[in-house]
């Protein structure tokens, strides 16, 4: 069980880390996408580095007692400068440039000062867990464990108030998203705060080791678990609200595609069956083969007879029937009782168009082009290739706008 918080913590931020490096590698120049890679991926060589087994194998490799401690205050401190430089990036504004570079030489500095702070001190006992106790009062490694962890505090603190202060000023996951982070933030402020005590305790002559062996790697790895979470909740919640809506109307077209399974089978109209895809890939299958059947069904349909038939009822349940026989003026809804067109109650009456269960009087009608003349779908993934589209308002079975073509009556 040794090491096992400091694992488990690096995993979980590099699980972050492998969800946001699609995006990096798309926008690779993108300076925020770069500090949020880095932040999740030093974050998880802090832990990683940090655990009993790492440090044992570092200093077996090398040959040199606690080499590991520098190592790890080097990742802590670099940890530290991305998080700054991300904070920056957050606030914006005219001067992002001059700050980040400002924040990136002060931990130079320190990484600087950790490597010289190492060479002058002798640490010649290897300690795993308990270094910052035990050479406590140690010339020069005592300054180096200070360095640490005060860069570290400073890091901590500014992103645990930046986060906390603008959560206040937005609202949804982002707000959720900074709560968190800002929480994990504190968490990790309470990692530096307690090995802090711990130094000092050890200069006044007590032994409050414990608090740096079994305190401040407790609140790190809650602290890290916080920050991967809140770094992807607002960046994973768009993509969740998406997949919901995706599985709802996958769910709603199933009853249709039933009813065209016939046609689907027969002429083998359907796409094969994506696996292991993702809502949205299977909202696009089921799309696409239904438009597929209506397509084939499009071919068959006589749709000047089809429209007459479906008058017919609506002409004598009106009684409105002219004394010659024929029907009404407005009864072929080209045009209304003023004369304009599309305005009488057949225009009115007339059934949304886009896909629909058959029924009496009524026929498929395939999408005749997709709103603004701008596709909605695409090309389905590893298929044999059908574009689809949504329906057109305002299209009629027959493909022709409303109101385009009066009919000629006989006065």
């Amino acid at each position: 069980m040794t090491g096992l918080i400091n694992y488990v913590s690096c995993g979980a931020l590099w699980l972050g880390l492998a969800v946001k490096t699609p995006d990096l590698i798309r926008h690779r120049h993108d300076p925020y996408l770069r500090a949020i890679c880095a932040v999740l991926g030093l974050a998880g060589v802090c832990f990683l580095l940090g655990a009993a087994p790492t440090v044992g194998a570092v200093n077996r490799l090398s040959g040199v007692p606690n080499l590991a401690a520098p190592l790890t205050y080097a990742s802590i401190t670099a940890y530290s400068a991305a998080s700054q430089v991300l904070i920056v990036h957050w606030r914006g504004g005219p001067r992002v440039r001059r700050v980040v570079r400002r924040w990136v030489v002060a931990y130079a500095v320190v990484l600087v000062g950790i490597a010289v702070m190492f060479a002058l001190g002798s640490a010649p006992v290897e300690r795993r867990t308990d270094l910052d106790t035990y050479y406590a009062t140690t010339p020069f490694i005592a300054e180096m464990i200070v360095l640490y962890l005060l860069g570290h505090l400073t890091a901590v603190t500014v992103t645990t108030v930046s986060s906390l202060c603008w959560a206040r000023e937005v609202s949804g996951r982002l707000r959720a998203g900074l709560v968190l982070l800002g929480t994990g933030s504190l968490c990790n402020a309470g990692y530096s705060v307690t090995k802090l005590v711990a130094v000092v305790a050890r200069w006044c002559g007590r032994d409050w080791s414990r608090l740096g062996t079994t305190v401040s790697p407790a609140a790190a790895g809650l602290g890290a678990l916080l920050t991967s979470v809140g770094i992807l909740v607002p960046l994973a919640g768009p993509r969740l609200t998406q997949w919901r809506r995706s599985r709802r109307a996958y769910a709603r077209l199933e009853p249709l595609e039933r009813e065209l399974d016939g046609v689907l089978t027969r002429h083998a109209l359907r796409l094969p069956r994506p696996r292991w895809a993702s809502p949205t890939t299977r909202l696009m299958w089921r799309q696409t083969s239904i438009h597929n059947a209506l397509g084939y069904l499009d071919a068959t349909f006589d749709h000047a007879l089809v429209r007459t038939r479906a008058r017919r009822p609506r002409w004598k349940a009106g009684g409105e029937k002219e004394a010659g026989g024929s029907p009404p003026p407005w009864a072929g809804g080209e045009s209304g009782p003023a004369g304009r067109p599309g305005r009488g109650p057949e225009a009115r009456e007339r059934p949304a168009p886009g896909p629909a269960l058959p029924g009496p009087g009524r026929a498929f009608a395939p999408p005749r082009g997709p709103p603004g003349g701008r596709l909605d779908g695409g090309r389905f993934p590893g298929g044999r290739g059908a574009w689809y589209a949504s329906p057109t308002p305002g299209d009629d079975p027959g493909g022709r706008p409303p109101g385009r073509h009066r009919r000629r009556t006989r006065s």
